[in-house]
Formats: C-alpha cells, sequence, structure tokens
C-alpha cells in the first residue's frame, strides 16, 4: 500500500468567489489517490507582530499547527502588482515565525499562477518562488503553472470546463506526486 500525502493548499486570493481557489478544486479532482489536498484558509489571520510571539492569537496557533501536519504544499496565487496578494505574503510570514521555528522547512511545494491576464500570473509565480527558496522549501522547477484567461475555464458552478487546461493540470499534478515522493522528509 503506498503513502497518501497531506497536501495543504495555500489559496493567495481571500475572495469569495476566487479565480484560484477554483483551480485548487480542479487540482484536487485530478490529483493521484496518494495526494489529499485540503485548502487552508489564510484569511482569518491578524496582521503578524512580531510582539504577539510569545503569546500567539489562537489563528495563528491553529494555522502554524495545521501547516506542520502536512507533508507537502500548494501555492495558488493571483498577481496583485506583480508580486503575490498581500494576504498569501503574510500567511508565508506567520508560518515561517517565531525564529527558527518555520512551518515550511523541507515541505515540498509548488507554485501555480492563475488570472484573467494572459500571462497567467507569471510575476507572482516568480516573486513567490523567491520567498520559497529563502523559506528552504523544495519547490516543484517544472512543469511550470501559469493560467491564462482563467475566467473563461470554469461554468457558473465553478466547475473547469476546459479539456485542454483538465488534461494540463492532470499531467501537472501527477509530476508533483512523483515530486513529493522523492522530496517529502520521511
Amino acid at each position: 500500500m503506498s503513502k497518501t500525502y497531506d497536501v495543504a493548499v495555500i489559496v493567495g486570493s481571500i475572495r469569495k468567489d476566487s479565480w484560484n481557489r477554483k483551480v485548487g478544486h480542479a487540482l484536487a479532482e485530478v490529483a493521484p489517490p496518494e495526494l489529499k489536498l485540503t485548502e487552508v484558509a489564510i484569511d482569518q489571520l491578524p496582521l503578524y507582530n512580531q510582539d504577539s510571539d510569545a503569546a500567539p492569537p489562537a489563528p495563528f496557533t491553529a494555522f502554524r499547527e495545521r501547516l506542520k501536519k502536512a507533508d507537502a504544499v500548494i501555492f495558488i496565487t493571483p498577481e496583485h502588482n506583480r508580486s503575490v496578494p498581500a494576504a498569501l505574503k503574510h500567511a508565508i510570514d506567520v508560518g515561517s515565525r517565531p525564529y527558527g521555528s518555520s512551518v515550511w522547512n523541507l515541505k515540498p511545494c509548488a507554485v501555480i499562477s492563475a488570472s484573467p491576464g494572459a500571462i497567467g500570473g507569471f510575476g507572482a509565480n516568480h516573486h513567490l518562488r523567491q520567498s520559497l527558496a529563502f523559506l528552504n522549501m523544495p519547490t516543484m522547477a517544472g512543469p511550470e503553472v501559469y493560467i491564462g484567461g482563467v475566467d473563461k475555464l470554469f461554468d457558473a458552478a465553478g466547475k473547469l470546463t476546459n479539456d485542454s487546461t483538465r488534461g494540463f493540470l492532470t499531467k501537472v499534478m501527477a509530476s508533483y506526486a512523483a515530486w513529493v515522493k522523492a522530496n517529502a522528509p520521511a
């Protein structure tokens, strides 16, 4: 019997009808059975202040404890001004603190960006990779995933309707499963 990996999905958009969240649901549908994808919400995290390290707010503790249990992480992000949304950057910072207690260390990850624009969040994707390198997260190099025109890929119920994109995401998840198996801490 093969191991099932707990994959935390961090969606950078906190918008209720987020395209990136819809991408996350599509990924869960096409993921190999050894990957169990679960979104870890970031919208309830109060602003980080180092003064709170001694007595962290309950949302920080819950977020950190959930990420500690995860075997791997997928980040799905839109692009805000050629970078990641503030909520995503903030969640990454919360998980990396207090100093020396990062929940991100050695967790194999993938970065997916999606945007209604033609370049699919390219800038955010690469900006996020810089932070993940610093956090010592083995980041899957390829296939690179930039989903442009994301607003045209889903129906009113949020289901992926584009077969070409579904096929691509299926290949991405197969590659990611191999990445996680090769890089997840024992």
